[in-house]
């Protein structure tokens, strides 16, 4: 048998439900399911290896070759960029990226440069110059609300899921930039020496979404 496989998953509400859909195709996950603190992760009736990551070291992983697959957020993949293949949407981890600003706010108003506040400075400044317009793009590490709260921007671009953490504060969506899903990765050479076998379990996946 070949060596495994190896496929990066995103920690977290991606990895449970990257596990669901790989029991769904027939797979025992039991040792993903039950890793304790293990970071690699053996699915054998499947010739896997799961490596447990964070979103970005997924893309860096799977971008060095280090991992054949992953699967990771479509906000990952529009902040990071990089080379390899994006083959799959898997449909789930559904949200959007969206601008919001302080309820009521005219925000394409007026000439002056607008602020704006993101978790995801490259996503923003994409966005923004596809309008042509000018922006000031502030990075923030935390609760991006607070940047219009605190009058530090004119407005945010982040991912909004409910939008409830945005009516609580004040704030409301006035345009979606992107949706976002959980995508599956490959490495280039990967797709290429390991085709049929990555080929196979693409169609399966296909299958079963």
């Amino acid at each position: 048998m070949n060596k495994p496989i190896r496929i990066a998953l995103t920690k977290g509400r991606l990895e449970k439900d990257t596990v669901g859909l790989l029991e769904k195709l027939g797979f025992d996950c039991t040792a993903v399911r039950e890793k304790g603190r293990k970071l690699i992760l053996p699915v054998p009736d499947a010739n896997l290896e799961v490596v447990l990551a964070k979103a970005n070291d997924v893309i860096t992983y799977v971008e060095h070759g280090v991992c054949d697959m992953g699967v990771v957020g479509k906000d990952t993949i529009m902040e990071m960029k990089g080379k390899f293949y994006e083959l799959v949407d898997l449909g789930f981890g559904r949200c959007k990226f969206a601008l919001a600003t302080k309820k009521g706010y005219d925000f394409y108003s007026g000439y002056g440069i607008k602020t704006i506040a993101t978790k995801y400075p490259n996503v923003a400044r994409s966005f923004f110059e596809k309008k042509g317009m000018d922006t000031e793009i502030i990075k923030i590490e935390g609760s991006v609300e607070l940047a219009p709260l605190l009058e530090l921007a004119d407005g945010i671009v982040d991912i909004v899921e409910t939008g409830t953490t945005l009516k609580e504060n004040g704030l409301e969506v006035i345009e979606d930039v992107a949706p976002i899903s959980a995508r599956l990765i490959a490495n280039t050479v990967s797709l290429k020496m390991r085709h049929a076998e990555i080929d196979r379990l693409i169609t399966l996946i296909e299958e079963n979404l």
